[in-house]
């Protein structure tokens, strides 16, 4: 059993001895944005974040429902995800629902 152990180490470890010269898969090209680029008020562009599901997104859609804050995706994640998250969540009317959630203990903003 060891002999078997020690020559499928020996088979693997030897592929890697070997590099071959592939050539990197081409890369998709991206879209471009339709619309033209958003600015503030001081003429900074406004960047436009994916939206993205994080861990307390459900939490966040209950607090924006007793908000009246309802439809749209739903709650997305702004920020990095860790210990400190930022949602926004789109509601119907235009209005934006924003929570700030600290170990999965959610707040409105």
């Amino acid at each position: 059993m060891k002999r078997a152990l020690v020559l499928v180490a020996v088979l693997l470890g030897g592929c890697s001895m070997f590099k071959s010269k592939m050539e990197p898969a081409p890369r998709a090209l991206a879209a471009s944005p339709a619309a033209p680029q958003l600015l503030d008020a001081n003429g900074a562009p406004i960047q436009r974040v994916p939206f993205q599901t994080g861990v307390s997104s459900a939490t966040v859609e209950k607090l924006a429902r007793a908000q009246g804050c309802t439809g749209g995706q739903g709650a997305g994640l702004v920020t990095e995800p860790g210990p400190i998250e930022v949602y926004r969540m789109q509601c119907e009317g235009g209005k934006v629902f924003m929570a700030r959630c600290e170990l999965r203990q959610c707040r409105k903003m």
